[in-house]
């Protein structure tokens, strides 16, 4: 799908009562969340790469939210990925049962996860080929230095050390690496040692990632290999009734700056 619509894009669909456009809402979240959230979907399909969902922003909808959630799975194109964003970790047997509910249940083409437990708990994914593990290394938030920066082995950060690892534990070919691309220089360093894995950039858009930056340190000797997450700033681009319009005009405009960013000439040693 990246190669079919030219685009490194990946919109994330979250749900937000208190942003979403006050005359899309009802009494009933099963049915103003998909009908929303289909509503860009339909108007981005052919500008992204991926979708992602963000499971949090259901479940906070209590039952109608999980029944949207599946409504609005079923709305997305089959030819387009579907990431589920649900950062899960946990022991092992709590992670096959996670892992289940997320590829089997849902059907998700990929998740994201928490490595804090180690490669044990993160196994009963990497079990299922063809469905993409993205490896929580390097988050957007300002806090991610308390934890992520701390030197481990005397010298190497830990989100340097969590990219090593995650390069062991990947069974069949599927890991992928989270990176903000609020942290250009760490995403460098993460592409270094997996020079093919894909690396999901969050922080683009309402976190004011460097978006130029964290592309030309992400893409792979391809030019490709990085999803760059814009979630708020395409689905909420508009309160009004050009929503639509609204968020495909956000959703245009970024493909162009990550294509831009991602060109032969960006990507060279610099």
């Amino acid at each position: 799908m990246a190669r079919a619509n030219a685009s490194l894009l990946c919109v994330g669909l979250d749900p937000d009562p208190a942003l979403v456009p006050a005359h899309l809402k009802t009494d009933d979240a099963s049915e103003w969340v998909p009908r929303f959230l289909a509503g860009i979907v339909d108007a981005t399909r052919d500008l992204v790469c991926c979708y992602k969902p963000q499971i949090a922003f259901f479940e906070a909808l209590g039952l109608p939210g999980q029944r949207a959630l599946r409504t609005l799975l079923q709305a997305i194109p089959t030819d387009i990925p579907v990431l589920v964003d649900a950062k899960r970790g946990d022991t092992p047997q709590t992670m096959r049962a996670y892992a289940r509910a997320i590829f089997e249940d849902l059907d998700a083409d990929a998740v994201t996860v928490n490595p804090y437990l180690g490669g044990d708990s993160l196994e009963p994914f990497f079990s299922y080929p063809g469905r993409g593990v993205f490896v929580l290394c390097k988050t957007s938030n300002p806090g991610a230095v308390e934890i992520q920066d701390l030197l481990v082995e005397g010298s190497e950060p830990l989100f340097v050390h969590i990219a090593r690892r995650a390069v062991t534990w990947d069974t069949h070919g599927t890991l992928g690496l989270v990176v903000g691309a609020t942290y250009p220089a760490d995403v460098a360093a993460v592409r270094q040692i997996a020079p093919r894995a894909p690396i999901l950039l969050p922080g683009v858009g309402a976190q004011a990632g460097d978006l130029e930056h964290s592309v030309r340190s992400g893409v792979d000797a391809d030019g490709g290999g990085v999803l760059v997450n814009a979630s708020r700033s395409i689905l909420y681009a508009s309160s009004g009734s050009d929503w639509q319009t609204a968020a495909r005009a956000e959703a245009t405009r970024l493909r162009a700056a990550i294509n831009t960013a991602r060109a032969p000439s960006a990507t060279a040693p610099h």
